[in-house]
């Protein structure tokens, strides 16, 4: 299936390029969420006549993002949890939590997909480094610190 593309995609391209994609993907993920539309004559041209207030709107999204990662970035956030006498929490602390802890502490928002957590979620008391992915281009890293109740 021939794409489109309407913003930056990880892994498959910028703003205005054609690619070729899966037609699951494309049908199911892409269009809907509004970053491809299917590459048709018409669309081409719909495309190349908003080009620039695509841009201008991506453009908006990165310095906006770009602020959002110098806000975060190097931010410490602690998170108090059950734990037993070596360490081991009775849980784990995921996306979820760290995402509404930084809500809370910095008074932006923090949604819980732009946490990046590839080792899995916390299973111990210590102090852990973890990315932020804001943007295609911006992330940010944060120290969490998980301390026993």
């Amino acid at each position: 299936m021939e794409i489109i593309l309407l913003e930056k995609v990880a892994n498959l391209g910028a703003l205005g390029d054609t690619v070729n994609v899966r037609p699951g993907y494309g049908r199911n993920y892409l269009i809907p969420n509004g970053k491809a539309v299917t590459a048709t004559p018409d669309n081409k041209a719909q495309f190349e006549a908003r080009r620039q207030e695509l841009e201008k709107a991506a453009a908006e999204t990165l310095v906006s993002a770009e602020a959002r990662a110098e806000k975060l970035n190097g931010v410490t956030i602690e998170i108090a949890c059950k734990a037993g006498e070596e360490g081991r929490l009775f849980g784990s602390v995921g996306t979820l939590d760290i995402a509404e802890a930084l809500t809370a502490s910095t008074g932006g928002t923090v949604e819980k997909h732009e946490v990046r957590m590839p080792e899995g979620a916390i299973r111990h008391v210590g102090e852990s480094e973890i990315n932020l992915h804001l943007h295609a281009d911006v992330t940010a890293m944060v120290k969490v610190v998980v301390i026993a109740e």
